[in-house]
């Protein structure tokens, strides 16, 4: 263990007097360079400290967060939580503190990030920016870079620590109406390729020439990684087992059940290489290796501790994201239909009827027509409605898996009938 970690540990053991605490401690080393207009306007960096205690007398609760970690600071941290749960309420819904566990050691941190130079980065973003100028376009973005490590300690026996890394590069071309975008993010550097990212970022500005105009209609459509994450990412947020036994979302009742497409399956998973995720959650839950959906049977749902001692289940995190993919290529989905739109990107994103799990958003940066297996130009933007889980009954086909960022990997997928209702401006 981090002796840091040790020293607030051991002071929070021998002063908090509750009946039950729960400690966590993150330290942060986290380093963003940002451009924009071709040129670097920022760069933050510094170890951010965070500590956070709840307490417990029977079941009236208090908490505290502080970030500073002298012997001042940490009998403030006690005293605080101490004096606030003695003046709660109780609470109906509190559980015991985590007991000892046994979790999964994984590799979520890469030398490769944890040692990489601020002027390393600073040159990444100057050959970005090098390249936005060379096609007299204007370049923006972002370089990130984070190491960092956590502890989790209960009165109940619980002790856990891990650390974990992130390299993100992002980069925004633009020149008149034209703008796309790309992104890279991965808990190891060592697997981001600049010259890759330029490419694309490159070979997508070109294609998206004059867009045309094209009027909203249900059509096929080819989502790529990142459009793809937007949209099961807020299909996922709802995927909780209280909610959904409270008749709040579309999962009600559909346990065990065909609920999504038989082509369709999501995992968390610590044991893939490429995702990150942390082997335990900031609440003591222990993540482990978990099919959600498998072959559009909805298995298990994401369950908080208060929920799965209630229920007698297990409780459960969706850690990282894992949609398992095929072999097909882009060029062969766009000969498996007549016609359809390429989609790189979706935003803005939000809830028509959590109920029915409905949504509607946008798409940006670049969407491309295709007819006769080829593409045919770039047209505007396009606004949809859909349900995410009814789309996972029309899809036609899936590309190869890739990292769309550092907790997700999914791959590249066609859907049938994909249900834009209008046309957008920006």
């Amino acid at each position: 263990m981090n002796p840091f970690f040790g020293k607030i540990a051991a002071y929070v053991k021998a002063n908090c007097s509750a009946d039950d605490y729960t400690l966590r401690v993150d330290l942060t080393d986290r380093h963003d360079t940002r451009f924009g207009q071709n040129a670097i306007t920022q760069h933050l960096a510094g170890l951010k400290t965070d500590v956070i205690l709840e307490v417990a007398f029977g079941n009236k609760t208090g908490s505290c967060r502080i970030n500073q970690s002298s012997e001042e600071n940490l009998k403030y941290l006690v005293e605080t939580a101490e004096s606030m749960a003695k003046l709660n309420q109780p609470d109906p819904e509190y559980v015991p503190s985590a007991s000892a566990s046994d979790y999964q050691e994984i590799s979520n941190a890469a030398d490769a990030t944890r040692l990489l130079s601020p002027e390393r980065m600073v040159n990444i973003v100057q050959a970005s920016i090098a390249n936005g100028i060379a096609k007299d376009a204007k370049t923006s973005g972002m370089t990130t870079k984070v190491y960092s490590e956590a502890m989790l300690t209960t009165k109940n026996g619980f002790v856990g620590t891990y650390d974990m890394s992130r390299f993100e590069h992002s980069m925004t071309l633009k020149k008149g109406e034209v703008e796309t975008k790309v992104s890279f993010s991965s808990k190891d550097f060592a697997s981001f390729k600049l010259i890759e990212q330029i490419s694309r970022l490159n070979d997508q500005f070109t294609s998206l020439g004059t867009p045309q105009v094209f009027e909203a209609q249900k059509i096929p459509v080819i989502l790529r990684p990142p459009a793809i994450a937007e949209l099961m990412m807020f299909m996922l947020w709802q995927m909780d087992r209280r909610d959904a036994d409270e008749g709040m979302t579309p999962f009600t009742g559909q346990l065990g059940k065909q609920f999504f497409g038989k082509d369709f399956s999501i995992a968390s998973k610590l044991s893939h290489d490429l995702l990150a995720g942390a082997p335990f959650t900031g609440s003591g839950i222990v993540n482990r290796d978990t099919w959600w959906i498998k072959d559009g049977i909805l298995n298990e749902m994401p369950t908080e501790r208060y929920w799965a001692q209630k229920l007698g289940v297990q409780p459960s995190e969706m850690f990282n994201i894992y949609i398992p993919g095929s072999d097909v290529s882009e060029e062969q989905m766009m000969q498996m239909v007549p016609r359809g739109l390429i989609v790189n990107r979706f935003w803005y994103i939000r809830y028509i009827d959590s109920k029915s799990g409905e949504l509607t958003g946008m798409t940006r940066d670049g969407v491309l027509y295709f007819e006769d297996g080829k593409i045919q130009h770039a047209v505007n933007n396009l606004r949809f409605n859909e349900i995410p889980y009814l789309a996972t009954h029309r899809i036609l086909a899936k590309g190869a898996e890739s990292l769309a960022d550092s907790h997700t990997v999914l791959p590249t997928v066609l859907i049938d009938g994909f249900n834009f209702v209008d046309k957008t401006s920006f």
